[in-house]
């Protein structure tokens, strides 16, 4: 994935469909012509330094390419503009990527120092990657139930769109009023997309249709509560230091572009939806593309960064959900249950002891246990981390206008600065698919010492070129996720034997995935046939099962990262302990793991092999 679209699909805790590779433009301007990516000055400095600068330049000069990525790193800068949604945009951008491969000859690899020379071969890799896959430039959905512009509008204007004075509040205006062009340029994107035959399936099109909807409903579409957007600029627009005529006028002025521009542009949307919807089928997997084996190949590499072929992926899955039944039976018989696993996955889904009251007070309970979960752990770190981030984190409800259509779960990072915060948001539209018994399980993935502890350190990383500080390698990020469920139980926690079930239970729904994407994407499964798969292996509620097979669909292999990830992370440890013996310390492994940024996971083995090699010469 490029530097563009991951800086842009972080906040929904995984990447894009594994194909959208649009490689990132280099202008340090982005007002004027495209320029070449600099070299660093000063012949004084190192080889390292010179390459590091390089590094540097590329990921700002890309980052300058796309406002939005600008603002999901708390920089203000083109604030009140949109990322353009153009084929000629991305043309630009892959002959700028193809310069900047060419550029990386300059530098001489033999005096670049170890940590650059891996910096060196990572960038190179990417950028060739980039290049390699821009064939596969239309294979995605920039449109469905998870993510895409018209989800992705008003969550940016909401939670990175921060007004701090009144230019602030102009800028929001100001992006407001340029929906209409993004969505123009949104729609001759999706139909370039339709001519290739690359439509999402139908079930996508009531949901992101509806997830439009919402956006435009409220004041001052009609009467009745501010709707999302108007109600995010006034309360954000009341806290600044103006007198109350000037809130009024910019409350006004908000107020004008949401009807005479948003709404439009939002109705102009729908409308190309509800015809597209005719046009689209019930062939779920990518198998259905042209070249859809070859392009779902290439996505596993990229997700996983192994060779595992789609069977092999498979297969694992079948043999970790067998392996996980088996200790669930375990804890079964440890809490007295009577009856088959079945009957005890329904007893867990069905009994309300299990599950916080569908009541706004429910919702506010469960916020509240998350948060004390997180702030326990934080009590526990020393004993596993030598480094701890220095950003905040704080834990959210999903907002009401995607919450239908969101993830059960996600992590946003911190601005780059941090003041912005971490946020762990848990989706509350359903509690019953909020089970109590997942919650620890749940909080340490996406908050401490989850996602929290490496995206946040990472981005603090001081001596570290900022392509890896942002570095998204999927099965990295979500192997490391799923390794900190397990992580807790090696320090007492999960006492409650129902709770270590919901830790199993997490377990398995991402070994489950590893069945599913494949058997979606290259057995030719059925959305239906995936769903009663999940129904029939996993405790968790149908609806669930439902909402988490479409976000499969629409991603495909994005699933298959978590489980291959924290395998090679567990291995890992238990390769270093056992070579070490009394000299392996968990805090230092995890140091290793953290303190090189996201990387691929045989790049993580090489890392791994280095220390323990130089730990045994001590």
């Amino acid at each position: 994935m490029t530097l563009k679209l991951q800086l842009l699909t972080i906040a929904v805790s995984a990447a894009l469909l594994a194909g959208c590779n649009k490689a990132p433009e280099q202008t340090a301007n982005p007002t004027a012509p495209a320029a070449s990516t600099q070299t660093a000055p000063a012949t004084a400095q190192t080889e390292s330094a010179k390459a590091n600068a390089f590094f540097d330049q590329y990921f700002m000069d890309a980052a300058a390419l796309s406002p939005m990525a600008l603002t999901q790193l708390g920089i203000k800068q083109d604030y009140d503009k949109w990322d353009q949604l153009t084929d000629e945009q991305s043309d630009k951008e892959l002959a700028l990527t193809k310069k900047a491969l060419a550029d990386l000859a300059q530098f001489d690899v033999a005096k670049l120092d170890t940590q650059t020379t891996l910096s060196y071969q990572l960038f190179k890799q990417q950028l060739e990657q980039d290049i390699a896959n821009d064939k596969w430039r239309y294979y995605n959905y920039p449109v469905n139930q998870m993510f895409g512009m018209h989800s992705g509008v008003p969550s940016l204007l909401i939670n990175q769109h921060l007004i701090d004075n009144e230019a602030d509040a102009k800028a929001y205006i100001a992006r407001l009023n340029g929906i209409p062009q993004l969505f123009k340029q949104l729609e001759q994107q999706l139909s370039k997309r339709a001519e290739l035959g690359i439509i999402p399936p139908k079930f996508v099109f009531p949901l992101a249709i509806a997830a439009s909807q919402n956006i435009i409903k409220g004041a001052p579409f009609s009467a009745g509560a501010d709707s999302t957007l108007l109600e995010d600029f006034r309360n954000k627009v009341n806290k600044l230091t103006l007198d109350d005529a000037a809130k009024q006028l910019l409350v006004k002025e908000a107020e004008v572009a949401l009807t005479s521009s948003v709404k439009p542009a939002y109705e102009s949307l729908i409308a190309y939806l509800t015809a597209q919807e005719k046009q689209a089928g019930t062939d779920d997997g990518v198998w259905r593309f042209k070249d859809g084996e070859a392009f779902y190949n290439m996505a596993l590499e990229r997700t996983t960064t192994t060779k595992m072929t789609a069977e092999e992926i498979h297969q694992l899955g079948v043999t970790e959900v067998a392996r996980i039944h088996d200790e669930m039976k375990a804890i079964m018989q440890k809490v007295g249950f009577k009856g088959d696993l079945q009957a005890f996955f329904a007893f867990m889904r069905d009994d309300a002891q299990f599950y916080y009251p569908d009541t706004a007070e429910g919702k506010a309970a469960y916020l509240a246990e998350a948060t004390r979960l997180i702030d326990h752990m934080k009590s526990q770190l020393d004993s596993l981390f030598l480094v701890k981030p220095k950003a905040d984190l704080i834990v959210k409800a999903v907002e009401p206008f995607r919450e239908e259509s969101a993830g059960k779960a996600f992590y946003q990072q911190p601005s780059m600065d941090g003041k912005r915060p971490g946020t762990y948001y848990a989706n509350l539209h359903n509690m019953k698919d909020m089970p109590k018994y997942q919650m620890e399980a749940l909080a340490y993935h996406e908050g401490i010492p989850g996602h929290h502890m490496q995206i946040a350190i990472a981005q603090e990383l001081g001596d570290m070129p900022k392509f890896r500080k942002f570095g998204r390698y999927t099965a990295y990020i979500e192997g490391w996720g799923l390794y900190t469920e397990l992580l807790p139980k090696d320090i007492g926690l999960y006492q409650d034997p129902y709770s270590d079930f919901g830790r199993l239970a997490m377990e398995l729904w991402r070994a489950c995935r590893l069945v599913v994407d494949t058997g979606i994407h290259a057995k030719k499964w059925t959305r239906e046939q995936a769903i009663q798969y999940l129904a029939d292996n996993t405790p968790n509620a149908r609806t669930e099962a439902e909402n988490s097979i479409e976000r499969y669909i629409v991603m495909p292999s994005q699933a298959t990262a978590y489980k291959i990830g924290m395998i090679k992370i567990v291995q890992l440890r238990d390769k270093a302990k056992t070579a070490l013996g009394d000299k392996f310390d968990i805090r230092e492994f995890h140091d290793v793991v953290l303190k090189n940024g996201a990387v691929p996971l045989d790049v993580l083995e090489s890392l791994v092999d280095a220390y323990i090699k130089g730990k045994q010469s001590v």
